[in-house]
């Protein structure tokens, strides 16, 4: 039973304020046919709306089956449009994507009936109606009776208890309408059936009932019924309906193959920013992947390195890498306030320095360790061995093959001088000698060395006495390794230099190719430092014979001295090695290490040195102890007066000419300081890179890097003090010119009248005065001699093949710390993880901005698909009333219409990656051709690309939830009146 109680409907607002319906009182039976007659205009439609749930009153009520609907919520109207409503409309309201089928079936998928279930009543709804055969048509491909037929099988499909109908004979021909209207009278003799239409004819042959209305109010009824008093209930109050995702998806989807082009249009603009991002991260992971290969072969070049003496510089990367971090306390904004970083840094350093390992029982350690043991591929203890080599240049005349001794006699510096040897070998990283790292059973050489190096020449070491050479793919080597080996006259260096310094070209390079027999054949001979020393005739102490050229001599021909070194063979690195381990040019095994270290750990000084610990046995003299003082610039005035003294005429002639060697204090610094005053750091930079390069062979990258990373105090504080080198020695030439016509008595008589200076003394004190005391330390003579304990190595290497084994090796070390004492705990720096960490930081942080960037193509994409889903919105407005009159909510409304996007999102992502795959195919080609790396290449990993498409549904759907918001709170018989 259906009641109106004083319905009033009015539509705008004060003086625009219109009346539809003014207080309509109507009962209707459980079934009948009801025509409400009226011209247009006469507020009919409007009634038969607010019946169906479509509008609703602005006063009044209605009450359904005894229950009034005032408190009813959009989920019970939806529910009673569903259920309890059919509605037929004049222009048919069928949905045009569609087929008839599944327009039919419409109502029933928004109630929640199965797929089969509604295929079958949907066929037997559309046979009743005549239109069995025509199930998979579209409705433009029927006529205009047939699709009312098609409204009026949807309109029963859910057996509803009331069906709408309004004008549904409007847009019909005479016979067609009869048709209709036969169909109705049928269906009216077991439901209500209420027509609004303005033909009297049709309502008064068909209807049961004519309620005839007129300027929104009931002027007759033919019929009136009077329900009496029925108690409330909530019977009618049905299950609410829900519409399901998947048919929100069939819906959106069958919209939008009716728009192929443009849906692939707007899919492809919304594919841009994804391809993009799957680029970049395709490289990126690329770049990633060959990074990890790299690492992997670098852990050959860079193993786990842990020193006797050691400085944790992982505080050192740490504050570095945090310095551009701002003080949480901004200061002043009127004031530049100095921040703490190069302090933090300093710091950081000093508080780790010179940290102590305990090498000895942590060998032992390393030994009996199963975990180490099983993820090594190599160990290698080193031990602080001098390995002096000579050989004879092309002037026979021996010299020390070392790289640093070249380097010191090139500048005329003295090889005892601090800048020279840390200096010149910090320039290129350069060594001469290196030793090879051992195979793990009883090969002399390690596999790793095979498979980083080919051999072109001889073979590899086979024995202690014999080493390879090491040239670079090209068959090169350093100009200062060929003098160091004695295939170049080293004493051209200094004239050399002098050239260079004066600006000049050096034009005449001399030999530069040497045959491999040539090199191989040269003579070499090992002579340790405790040969060098050969006790004095008194017997208190010994003298170094290699500080003269008569001593050296005997060393390097005696047979029973030393031991021959023979250049076995020649190797350079193969084609696929991407690191390499040797750093030296020529390497020696560990055999040669060992027969160093056994035949010092034999000799007699080294015995004695051992036995006497307080005094230097070399020298023949104590060593200081705390007590001892240095004397005072007085006592050692007062000693050399006391030597003068005692001088013959010769002896006076020859201090006379020593003292007037030496510079006046300062003037060599003064020297240096007005030449360095006319110079710009370019200018130096290029000046010493020049020197260097040309002279030497050394690489000028590496010179330059070098150089460029000089403080400018560093820079020129080194040029001075070579200047002043030069100074003092040219000064000293110039002063044995000058002085060399005067006689001996001259030179006395000149002695005994000179006013001699505070520097003068002293350097008289420390070339005549005897010492007392030993200027070495106990543990400096030991190393001077070569001493090396076997169970106590200086530094232990440990590679791995794998970045997981090598965190397997660290795992067992900070184990092995946590067991140890403070004292004895083991501290390294893991620098290849440090830096290769950084450089994949970088490379992401890269790939992050670009991605940022890039991503602003993506806003502006689902931007556009929001404004597209919109249009899409404006569209289907007659389609949104649609479902909303059957019976869909305003969050099925919704549904559709995120449907509609995430299937648009889902086509842009898979576009975006099936794009990305085809243009890797490019890019790849363009990677190996610029950079010539086969295991560089760029990959798409198929995480990223679900990820990537689940990226573009979610946009696409934020995008899409304002239009679909719209759509949903659309006027449903606004919707309905949309053309």
């Amino acid at each position: 039973m259906l009641q109106l109680k004083n319905i009033v409907k009015t539509y705008g607002e004060k003086d625009n304020k219109v009346t539809a319906l003014n207080g309509i009182n109507i009962a209707f039976r459980k079934n009948e046919f009801v025509a409400i007659l009226g011209h247009s205009g006469c507020g009919k439609t409007t009634m038969l709306n607010i019946i169906g749930g479509l509008d609703h009153a602005t006063g009044g009520d209605l009450v359904i089956n005894g229950t009034s609907t005032q408190k009813y919520k959009d989920r019970d109207w939806d529910a009673y449009r569903n259920r309890s409503i059919g509605f037929i409309f004049q222009s048919y309201n069928l949905i045009p994507h569609q087929t008839v089928l599944s327009n039919v079936e419409l109502a029933l998928t928004i109630s929640g009936v199965s797929k089969s279930e509604r295929r079958k009543k949907a066929t037997e709804a559309l046979k009743k109606v005549g239109l069995g055969d025509q199930l998979h048509k579209k409705p433009n491909q029927m006529s205009g009776g047939q699709m009312q037929r098609v409204a009026i099988a949807r309109a029963l499909i859910n057996d509803p208890d009331i069906l709408l109908a309004d004008e549904p004979t409007g847009a019909l021909d005479s016979e067609t309408s009869i048709q209709v209207m036969e169909l109705l009278k049928e269906i009216a003799r077991d439901r209500l059936v209420i027509l609004v239409t303005h033909n009297p004819e049709l309502a008064e042959q068909y209807s049961t009932r004519i309620v005839r209305v007129k300027d929104g109010s009931i002027l007759s009824d033919t019929d009136p019924f009077e329900p009496e008093n029925v108690k409330e209930t909530e019977k009618n109050r049905k299950k609410r309906v829900s519409m399901s995702f998947f048919t929100a998806v069939s819906l959106s989807l069958n919209n939008l193959l009716t728009k192929k082009g443009r849906t692939l249009l707007t899919s492809f603009a919304g594919s841009i920013g994804i391809i993009g991002i799957a680029l970049i991260l395709s490289l990126s992971s690329g770049i990633n992947t060959y990074i990890n290969s790299v690492q992997e072969e670098t852990l050959s070049s860079y193993p786990i390195s842990i020193f006797k003496e050691t400085t944790d510089m992982s505080g050192a990367f740490a504050a570095i890498m945090d310095s551009h971090k701002q003080d949480a306390d901004g200061g002043s904004n009127d004031k530049i306030k100095s921040n703490t970083d190069v302090y933090e840094v300093f710091n950081s350093v000093s508080s780790s320095s010179k940290q102590k390992n305990n090498m000895k029982d942590f060998k032992v350690f390393l030994d009996s360790n199963e975990d180490i043991q099983n993820n090594i591929s190599a160990i290698d203890y080193s031990y602080d061995v001098k390995m002096p080599i000579f050989t004879r240049d092309v002037n026979n005349k021996i010299i020390k093959s070392d790289l640093a001794e070249m380097m010191s006699l090139s500048m005329g510096i003295d090889d005892s001088n601090p800048m020279t040897s840390s200096t010149f070998m910090s320039m290129g990283s350069m060594e001469m000698w290196e030793e090879m790292l051992p195979g793990k059973t009883d090969d002399t050489v390690s596999d790793m060395l095979f498979n980083q190096y080919d051999l072109i020449y001889g073979s590899w070491p086979q024995s202690y006495d014999e080493v390879v050479l090491v040239v670079t793919r090209n068959n090169q080597l350093p100009d200062v390794v060929m003098y160091s080996l004695g295939l170049k006259d080293s004493e051209q260096l200094p004239e050399l230099f002098k050239k260079v310094m004066k600006g000049e070209t050096i034009d005449d390079y001399g030999q530069t190719e040497w045959s491999y027999d040539d090199v191989c054949n040269k003579e070499l001979k090992l002579i340790l430092p405790c040969e060098y020393y050969q006790k004095s005739e008194d017997g208190k102490s010994y003298t170094n014979l290699t500080k003269n050229d008569t001593g050296l001599d005997y060393l390097f021909e005696a047979d029973d001295i030393g031991v021959n070194i023979k250049i076995s063979g020649i190797i350079r690195p193969n084609e696929d090695a991407t690191s390499t381990m040797l750093t030296g040019y020529l390497g020696y095994t560990k055999a040669l290490t060992d027969y160093a270290i056994k035949k010092t750990n034999d000799s007699d000084l080294l015995k004695a040195q051992i036995d006497d610990k307080l005094n230097d046995v070399i020298a023949g003299l104590p060593f200081k102890t705390d007590s001892y003082t240095e004397p005072t610039l007085k006592e050692m005035s007062d000693k050399i007066n006391d030597f003068l003294k005692g001088c013959t005429t010769s002896e006076k002639a020859e201090i006379y000419k020593f003292i007037m060697s030496i510079p006046k204090e300062g003037e060599a610094e003064e020297y240096a300081k007005s030449i360095l005053s006319k110079v710009s750091r370019q200018e130096l930079i290029d000046q010493v890179t020049q020197m260097y390069a040309e002279q030497m062979g050394v690489d000028s990258e590496a010179i330059l890097s070098y150089i460029s990373n000089m403080t400018d105090e560093e820079l020129f504080g080194y040029a001075a003090e070579m200047l002043s080198n030069q100074y003092v020695q040219q000064y000293a030439q110039m002063m044995e010119q000058q002085l060399a016509a005067l006689t001996l008595e001259q030179l006395s008589a000149a002695l005994d009248m000179a006013d001699i200076t505070d520097k003068q003394y002293v350097e008289l004190f420390n070339k005549y005065t005897p010492d007392k005391f030993s200027e070495s330390s106990y543990d400096d003579i030991l190393s001077e001699i070569g001493y090396a304990d076997f169970t106590n190595p200086s530094t232990i290497k440990l590679y791995a093949k794998t970045f997981e084994q090598k965190d397997k090796i660290a795992d067992a070390i900070a184990e092995y710390n946590e067991n140890a004492s403070e004292d004895d705990k083991i501290k390294y720096t893991d620098y290849v993880a440090l830096l290769m960490s950084s450089i994949t930081d970088i490379i992401s942080g890269i790939s992050y901005l670009l991605i940022a960037f890039v991503s602003i193509s993506l806003v502006v994409s689902s931007i556009m698909i929001g404004i597209i889903t919109y249009i899409s919105v404006l569209e289907r407005t007659r389609e949104i009333g649609i479902l909303r009159a059957i019976g869909g909510s305003k969050r099925d409304i919704s549904t559709v219409f995120n449907a509609e996007t995430l299937i648009v999102g889902l086509v842009s992502g898979a576009i975006g990656i099936g794009v990305s795959l085809l243009m890797l195919i490019p890019i790849n080609a363009i990677l190996y051709s610029a950079t010539g790396i086969e295991g560089l290449s760029a990959y798409l990993p198929p995480v990223a690309a679900v990820i990537l498409v689940a990226i573009s549904m979610a946009l696409t759907l934020i995008a899409g939830v304002i239009p679909s918001r719209l759509a949903a709170k659309k006027d449903p018989v606004e919707a309905l009146r949309t053309e």
